[in-house]
């Protein structure tokens, strides 16, 4: 089976990158020094896996689709730092392919599940130290968003990771063009995230997504709805961390949520 007969799925939203510049592109913002363990996400043809390869690093792809799955083994079999693990990479933790060791990830993803990606690699007490993904021009802004502009999804990462948008990637790059523009997102895992690992992380997470629901609202209002506090446990907890109650979600940095949570957990456990 040639490459040439091996077309992308509709069925898993596969859309080939096959732009050298953009490749180019996600090979440097990957920041890649030999001997690198790299996880990357859907090779598909093995075209930035072979870029990734040239670089030094060491390179365990997780493949879905069977047939390409199939096409990579073969052509790369007698590749010393190339091993492909057939699998969903949803069911997958990254950190485990490489048990103990410092690891990058690299992927070109579907759309629809950057989303669920993100808590897959990034959740956990062993984040990626750069992940580098190829994602929709719109999510990656999202996610990359400064206060003013933030999402649920941008305060989850940010508090991981600090996120920047490397590059813009027109349709065109692509076979079949997709409908909308990409971009390159790199994330680099912060060294003490605002709110580690245990927990106090899930308490944070339900007073973001609290804040969110009620995102048109201001903040003092909307927590009030949304959290099963009484109101002034809220106008304490803005109070003390010096957050204005008339501000809207969007506005606010992830340690203003981070200590939000803080304050408010402890009325919520009662």
């Amino acid at each position: 089976m040639g490459a040439e007969r091996l077309r992308p799925r509709k069925s898993l939203s596969q859309n080939f990158l096959t732009d050298p510049e953009a490749l180019d592109a996600i090979v440097e913002a990957a920041e890649l020094q030999p001997g690198d363990n790299v996880v990357e996400i859907g090779p598909g043809l093995g075209v930035l896996t072979r870029r990734l390869l040239a670089a030094g690093a060491s390179v365990l792809a997780v493949e879905l689709d069977a047939r390409l799955a199939e096409y990579l083994r073969r052509e790369l079999y007698a590749v010393r730092d190339f091993e492909l693990v057939e699998a969903d990479a949803l069911d997958l933790h990254a950190r485990e392919l490489f048990p103990g060791q410092p690891f990058k990830v690299v992927a070109n993803i579907p759309y629809h599940i950057t989303s669920p990606l993100l808590h897959a690699l990034l959740e956990g007490d062993r984040p990626p130290d750069l992940t580098v993904l190829l994602v929709q021009l719109e999510v990656a802004e999202r996610v990359a968003a400064p206060p003013g502009q933030m999402s649920y999804l941008s305060v989850f990462v940010q508090n991981i990771a600090t996120a920047e948008v490397v590059t813009r990637v027109p349709a065109a790059a692509f076979e079949p063009a997709p409908d909308v523009d990409s971009a390159v997102l790199r994330l680099r895992a912060r060294e003490r995230p605002a709110v580690a690992v245990g927990p106090t992380r899930e308490p944070f997470y339900r007073v973001v997504q609290a804040g969110f629901r009620q995102r048109r609202k201001q903040v003092h209002n909307g927590l009030s709805r949304e959290l099963p506090v009484e109101r002034e446990v809220v106008e304490a907890a803005l109070s003390r961390c010096g957050v204005d109650p008339e501000r809207r979600p969007q506005t606010l940095t992830v340690d203003e949520w981070a200590c939000l949570a803080a304050s408010v957990a402890p009325a919520e456990a009662e």
